[in-house]
Parts: C-alpha cells; structure tokens; sequence
C-alpha cells in the first residue's frame, strides 16, 4: 500500500519550485496580512524560505506561518509544499505549534506529514481551477480535514496591498461543523483575503509583499 502510493507520487513528478499563479511560492518573499480573530487584532507572517525537505519521498518547499494575536505571537507553523508536473501545488503537511503569553507551547493539535499514521498529501491549488470543482486539501482523518471548493472567478477585491480580479474558494471541515471561510487568490500574488461566511467572524486582508 505505501509503496504504491509512493509510486503515485513519483509519477506526478513533484518538485519544490512552485510558480503557480494563483499559489506562487518564490524563496526568499514576505506576505503580511492584518485582520481580526478571536475579537482581537491579528498580524499573519507568511515566510518563503529557501529550504527544501523530504517529505513522503517528495522534495518540498518549507513555508513559515506566524500568527500574532493583539501583538503576541500565538501560533507558529511549518508548512509543506510541492508542485507537480501539471502545475497543481500540493500540501504535504504541516508542524504546528499554539503558544501561551509566555511562548510556552500548549497544544501541536492539527499537525500532520503525509506519509505519516496514514495522512495523505492534498491538493492546495490545482493547475486550472474550474468553478464547482472540490478538492482535498488535508487529509489526516480526526486531526486535519480542510476541503475546499472553486465557487467563483474574476472578483472583484480591494485590499490595502491593491486591487485585484480574484479567484474564490470556499473551505470548510468536517471536525469544525458550522465554520466555513471564503478566500481570495489574485493570480501572480497568491491569497489576498480570507473571511469567515459561517462560524466565529474572523477576516484577513494582504497589506505587503516584500
């Protein structure tokens, strides 16, 4: 079985350059977002870093996701990605890490790598998205189930980073019932905004890419 699903993986032909343009993944760039969560200010820093890993056989880019809660670091994650020959971008996993007001870890729930207890990698950005198509984005079942869906393209959205024609999903899970969110993907830029459409309000809007 395992060696199977990595001779699937091997013929996807993944890498970790990812250049797909609503999902661009350039080493080396900065996104910092602002919104709200949990009614207090957020700050959300995203890191392309240059470093490549080996997860489930496949070369993955590593990308560091910082989320600061009313100026304190809450959250601090590793995500995994890569890229297969089609250009669909695929999510390998993530080690994830909630913190207290004194930086002590208090829960890694939600981690998980593909290859691992039965996780399997999932698709994050697929080649040529086509409104109506859903798509598996975590896939470790009882810990991490993010699903997505293409609901719409060429909307309009303004964000202070600029305004944008986007591509919208709309994603939920199954171990959340009743929250839903909606993102937006402006093509050469990657995710612009996200907002809450069911579930505690929460929102997040691009403000720089360095």
């Amino acid at each position: 079985m395992l060696l199977q699903a990595a001779l699937s993986l091997a013929l996807l032909g993944f890498g970790p350059q990812v250049d797909n343009p609503y999902f661009p993944l350039r080493p080396g760039t900065t996104l910092r977002y602002r919104g709200a969560e949990e009614g207090k200010r957020s700050l959300d820093v995203v890191t392309v870093s240059g470093r490549v890993t080996r997860i489930a056989g496949v070369r993955c880019r590593v990308v560091r996701d910082r989320l600061y809660l009313a100026g304190r670091l809450a959250e601090d994650t590793t995500d995994w990605y890569a890229q297969d020959r089609a250009g669909t971008v695929w999510y390998f996993g993530e080690a994830t890490r909630e913190l207290d007001a004194r930086g002590r870890v208090t829960s890694t729930e939600g981690s998980w790598r593909a290859g691992l207890k039965g996780a399997r990698a999932g698709v994050i950005m697929p080649a040529h998205p086509h409104v109506g198509e859903a798509f598996d984005q975590e896939r470790f079942p009882g810990h991490a189930e993010d699903r997505f869906r293409v609901i719409r393209r060429g909307v309009a959205v303004t964000v202070p980073y600029g305004s944008f024609r986007a591509l919208e999903t709309r994603e939920w899970t199954s171990l959340e019932p009743g929250v839903v969110d909606h993102k937006l993907y402006a093509r050469g830029v990657g995710l612009v905004a996200e907002r809450s459409a069911q579930g505690p309000p929460e929102r997040l809007e691009l403000v720089s890419v360095t």
